[in-house]
């Protein structure tokens, strides 16, 4: 029931914090904070009173109940949760909480509708996340992208209607390819077993011819490989990203780019895993690709958050690299990676929200010499970056470090090419901490008075400085709870040891 209860606590919760906005305004945010620590309080108790329980065909599941939902079409409310879902869990629920920490006093307008929209993202990742019926992961998946849209264009900055409907249809057409996907799976589930099923165990035992199943791997392929995402399908998120609120790129960036690593790693190549073989070296290919380009065109930003975004489409390449190196290094690598990501460039965006909170501009062109105005923010700024770069001690160094040790035994060339991009993070980081916090200081004369880091941003940039450092000096911590899981998926895709 832990999976049901959370759904229920983060819909119910957003229902509850828009209608309460018509007794005051303040009490969706309350609402919402109840909201998320109801949440992440059930998840913690389970964590720490359950224990890895139902074997199935070596998979190792901590949750795995189904319930009849349309029977004549084989679809059922199946869910589970396993090392790697509750990792991801984890995750969500705790940037949840930072994203409201970011919303808190930005957001002024249509509040209570701001956080029905930010919960039922937050819902829908969750159901993501679990989802082990098809169907059932897709209605997830459309839950989670109308909520994100909303918040693009109705808070987000100046050009917000452009960067939701760029979102909206990169998001919606790869969907619309992952459903045609499905559902030729369900069908030829019926072809060979004489019922539809959309049961992520029974799609399994389907057997697909090979360049059929090289059509169908693609359909899922370039639906989650365009939430990650990947080069080529990337062109969204730097718009998304500059212009929504910073709620929404916390979400964004910290948790919605993980589905796509998520479904890649639970759907894609295990249930393809031929067809995922042979692409496996074209992937690694784009992923180093992508390292190296998005890297590249960071350099020519003046936006401090379009820079951001690339450097995110960047480091997720490490996350695809590790993933098609498909052994137990490259897999824990992409993991790693996606946590550690996960809190860096969340810290990173809202980082970027604050300044323009500010001084109502993410030009670096009129930022510089910060670090004797706002202290604080720039020490969290150095911090975070040098996390995102890869410094050893934090989460960042161990995901990226397993993903190109992975990577190597498959793949040394495409590795090779990707670990150059370490080497231009650092570059564009560090040009980035010299001009806009050290040297003269420069700020729009009419925002000169603004202040430092409040006790809310203090409180989440602590908590997410904390993560990482955990991450990176008890990795063992991560990598145990995700080991099993891993390793059953690593099977399923035809994967060695």
């Amino acid at each position: 029931m832990i999976v049901l209860a959370l759904v229920a606590i983060l819909f119910f919760g957003g229902a509850i914090a828009w209608a309460s906005e018509a007794l005051d305004a303040r009490m969706p945010r309350a609402v919402a904070l109840l909201s998320l620590l109801a949440s992440a309080a059930v998840l913690l108790i389970f964590c720490f009173s359950s224990s890895p329980g139902v074997m199935l065909a070596g998979g190792q599941w901590w949750v795995l109940e189904s319930w009849a939902w349309i029977p004549r079409f084989g679809i059922s409310l199946l869910v589970g949760v396993d090392g790697l879902s509750l990792l991801l869990l984890l995750l969500t629920l705790f940037l949840g909480l930072i994203a409201l920490g970011a919303a808190w006093n930005e957001i002024q307008e249509r509040v209570g509708f701001f956080y029905f929209n930010l919960l039922w993202t937050i819902a829908g990742v969750v159901g993501v996340f679990t989802a082990l019926d098809l169907f059932l992961f897709f209605f997830f998946w459309e839950v989670m992208l109308i909520p994100m849209y909303l918040i693009i264009a109705i808070w987000g900055h100046e050009n917000r209607a452009y960067a939701a409907m760029k979102f909206f249809l990169y998001t919606q057409v790869s969907g619309l390819l992952l459903l045609l996907a499905i559902l030729t799976m369900s069908y030829l589930h019926f072809v060979q077993f004489s019922r539809f099923s959309f049961d992520y165990f029974d799609l399994q035992n389907v057997v697909i011819p090979g360049a059929l199943q090289t059509w169908i791997m693609l359909g899922f392929f370039v639906g989650f490989a365009t939430k990650l995402p990947i080069f080529g399908l990337h062109s969204w998120l730097p718009d998304a990203h500059s212009q929504a609120p910073t709620a929404g790129s916390v979400l964004l960036a910290g948790v919605l780019l993980k589905t796509g690593a998520y479904g890649l790693i639970r759907f894609t190549l295990p249930l393809f895993p031929e067809a995922s073989a042979d692409f496996s070296s074209i992937a690694m290919t784009i992923a180093a690709i992508g390292i190296l380009y998005c890297a590249k065109v960071a350099f020519a930003q003046q936006d401090i958050k379009r820079l951001i975004a690339y450097t995110s489409v960047s480091h997720m390449g490490f996350v695809l690299l590790g993933i098609y190196a498909w052994n137990l290094y490259g897999l824990q690598g992409a993991v790693m990676t996606m946590l550690a990501h996960g809190l860096s460039s969340a810290a990173l965006f809202m980082l970027a929200g604050g300044l323009q909170a500010r001084f109502h501009t993410r030009d670096m062109e009129l930022l510089n010499g910060l670090w004797v105005k706002l202290p604080m923010l720039s020490a969290m700024a150095l911090f975070f970056t040098v996390a995102a770069v890869g410094m050893p001690g934090l989460g960042n160094f161990i995901g990226e470090f397993l993903s190109l040790l992975g990577a190597f035994q498959s793949n040394r060339v495409a590795t090779i090419f990707a670990a150059l991009g370490l080497v231009l993070a650092a570059v564009y980081s560090l040009w980035v901490i010299q001009k806009m916090f050290h040297g003269q200081l420069r700020v729009p004369s009419q925002y000169a008075s603004a202040g430092d880091l409040t006790l809310i941003e203090l409180l989440c940039y602590a908590l997410m400085a904390a993560g990482l450092v955990w991450m990176g000096m008890y990795p063992q911590s991560f990598l145990d709870v995700s080991e099993v899981s891993l390793l059953y998926l690593q099977s399923l895709g035809g994967g060695g040891e």
